[in-house]
């Protein structure tokens, strides 16, 4: 275990009630490997019996620990070893009935969310991956916790265009299924471009076949500490300056996270996995991404310079991360969710914020485009369209890309959605209108780019 520094410690403490620092999530990382099983209903008991037996006292001893630090630790979650290689061991397999089965279980032991509900299609599908694409939508609709994702290409296989397609239609029956509720249902629904396996944020959580049988891996979040840091530096200050005050920020808030997690882990008598250090905003003024880039010194989040601006503190984010813990893993940067940050929210409201820039936005970013509304009516073609140039920019530059996005039904371009909590509320964004639907339709597979044969 690292020695941390009892100063720093109680300096970062100190962040906590002005600046919105707080452990965003704990998330159990759980394998389902031994849960397989020729019936379906024998698959669910072992995996709602699993999830009782390693998670009864999650949420319990997080509550303590809060207690015992007073620091906030906002979401208490489990990740599972992705349903679609448990489900198709079945003879019989009804994928709603096992997430059914896991969502039961993510309440009876009172997580805020349950990842996992997912399937690696990046370069084709088997049977089971078929069947389990078939059913997201219903499962997604029909469950409060439950979280899903899928992973459409890694820069060695290259971008399963036909999973693109699925993708699309996925999305698009999801938000049809939960219209009622600004159609939510594709908020708990995320593509990936080289997902990583022990990422504790939702909704792209899941525990990878090479994890371990049990982990506890910590989110940490503090860009209202980084903003506030940077608003006292001289304006002046060259960049240079502003990366090393980022680093020293995300040292700080590493270390206290990393003392945190290790607590937790020894509480519940599991392995340390990692800890994720990024800086991911929530809808409270004052704990905003594009608050960074005005102290920087933009007038508004998308504006010209926005990406460099990114780049910078996605990179000083890791550099200081990485020197306060041998165990930094997950996505690890600056996030960029438009309905989870009060600027962005703002900006795009404005139209200074629109989807073009955020797609230039994440070739530098952690992730990618992230709880994004647009209209209802726009077409899947169009949606798959958007998630092939996010494969794209993932596959291209050897990054973690991802989509999550909610065609919001019966809404249109300004209009709003309100999504409540952490996931907060968007304004429906302008979607280009020209056609991308011959294009997509070509399917197949794009091949992995040249510098995929790196061995």
């Amino acid at each position: 275990m690292p020695t941390f520094n009892q100063r720093q410690i109680i300096e970062t403490i100190e962040m906590i009630k002005i600046h919105h620092l707080d452990i965003r999530t704990t998330t159990l990382s759980l394998s389902l490997r031994d849960c397989c099983s020729s019936s379906c209903d024998k698959t669910a008991q072992k995996i709602y019996d699993k999830i009782i037996k390693y998670s009864s006292k999650l949420v319990n001893y997080a509550q303590e620990i809060e207690n015992e630090y007073d620091i906030p630790i906002v979401n208490k979650r489990i990740a599972l070893t992705p349903i679609s290689l448990i489900g198709e061991s079945c003879d019989d397999v009804d994928y709603v009935k096992l997430a059914t089965v896991i969502d039961k279980a993510g309440q009876e032991v009172g997580v805020d969310f349950i990842g996992g509900f997912s399937a690696l299609v990046d370069k084709g599908f088997t049977k089971g991956d078929l069947k389990f694409f078939e059913q997201i939508p219903e499962a997604l609709a029909f469950t409060n916790k439950l979280c899903s994702s899928v992973n459409l290409g890694t820069s060695k296989a290259g971008v399963n265009m036909d999973a693109v397609l699925k993708t699309a239609d996925v999305i698009k029956k999801t938000a049809e299924l939960t219209k009622n509720f600004d159609s939510i249902g594709a908020a708990k629904f995320v593509c990936f471009c080289n997902a990583v396996t022990d990422n504790p944020f939702m909704a792209g959580a899941f525990c990878g076949i090479n994890e371990a049988e049990c982990a506890l891996n910590i989110g940490v979040s503090g860009p209202g500490v980084v903003s506030s840091a940077i608003e006292e530096l001289d304006k002046k200050a060259d960049f240079g300056e502003v990366s090393n005050l980022i680093k020293k920020m995300a040292f700080k808030i590493t270390s206290a996270g990393e003392l945190i997690g290790r607590r937790m882990a020894n509480k519940l008598g599991v392995p340390f996995g990692i800890i994720d250090l990024s800086l991911a905003p929530t809808p409270a003024r004052g704990d905003s991404v594009a608050e960074i880039f005005k102290a920087m010194g933009l007038q508004d989040a998308g504006a010209h310079g926005t990406t460099m601006a990114l780049a910078m503190l996605n990179d000083a984010v890791k550099k200081g991360g990485i020197m306060a813990s041998g165990y930094v893993g997950g996505l690890s940067g600056a996030f960029i969710p438009v309905s989870e940050d009060a600027g962005m929210i703002d900006a795009a409201k404005r139209g200074v914020l629109t989807i073009d820039k955020l797609e230039a936005m994440t070739s530098v970013c952690s992730v990618g485009l992230d709880m994004i509304a647009i209209p209802g009516d726009t077409p899947n073609s169009t949606i798959a369209g958007i998630i092939a140039d996010e494969m794209a920019i993932g596959m291209i530059n050897k990054k973690t890309t991802a989509v999550r996005i909610i065609p919001v039904i019966g809404k249109s371009e300004g209009e709003s959605a309100e999504f409540g909590g952490l996931l907060g509320s968007a304004p429906i964004m302008k979607v280009n209108p020209a056609s991308s639907e011959i294009f997509v339709n070509r399917g197949g597979r794009v091949p992995a780019p040249l510098h995929s044969l790196n061995n």
